[in-house]
């Protein structure tokens, strides 16, 4: 084969499109993060897996060997996503005393890992666009959710105590009304419902406790 599928193109390298340069086993990283920068700029309609390629530095058919089509390297950043919140979810409840605290740091922390992070957090509910049933985003979703649902019942919540389907069981109808009020209030920020970035940051540091009030009772 005269072109490896990991081949660098060095006329338009992972520098020229803004990714870190990697190694051959970096492979994967490099074009998430490529996918994360064209998600950001184009929206996750104007996604291609070509382009995302092309960022990294590689030839078209290199993403196939990892994600297989445009699908599974969504999921991948989806479900990268998902780990971030619940990493973000996780140290706002471990920072709290009481249940009423812990809604509040994790409402805090969910609206702010949206602001922080708009593609993954546009790309973790596109379902129609990645594999909702891929075993690795199934096990991120629902220890996010996990967290979230052990908050509203006052519960001690453990990594793992998960079984990888639990997010298409029953809904906690508390947890699900928790869950509507802080992502509508980040969707309205991202939405530019709110003002430019900065406003909305504004926005949500004056509203952000009256709305988490609501979550407490």
């Amino acid at each position: 084969m005269s072109e490896h599928l990991d081949t660098v193109n060095p006329s338009k390298g992972v520098k020229a499109a803004g990714v870190a340069a990697y190694h051959h086993g970096d492979l994967r990283a490099a074009l998430i993060q490529a996918a994360t920068a064209l998600v950001r700029e184009r929206g996750i309609d104007g996604f291609s897996l070509r382009e995302a390629a092309r960022r990294a530095g590689v030839s078209p058919a290199a993403p196939q060997h990892h994600f297989g089509d445009a699908r599974g390297l969504l999921t991948a950043l989806a479900t990268e996503g998902f780990l971030m919140l619940g990493d973000a979810l996780a140290a706002a409840d471990s920072d709290a005393t009481d249940r009423d605290g812990r809604i509040r740091a994790q409402g805090r922390a969910y609206v702010a890992f949206a602001l922080d992070h708009p593609a993954e957090f546009d790309t973790m509910w596109r379902c129609a666009r990645i594999d909702t049933g891929d075993a690795a985003y199934v096990a991120a979703a629902g220890r996010a959710f996990g967290l979230l649902k052990a908050a509203v019942a006052g519960t001690h919540f453990e990594d793992g105590e998960l079984p990888a389907a639990s997010h298409h069981t029953a809904p906690d109808p508390k947890a699900i009304a928790c869950w509507s009020l802080v992502h509508g209030l980040a969707r309205l920020a991202l939405d530019g419902a709110l003002g430019p970035a900065e406003a909305a940051r504004g926005a949500i540091d004056g509203m952000l406790e009256p709305v988490l009030d609501c979550l407490t009772v």
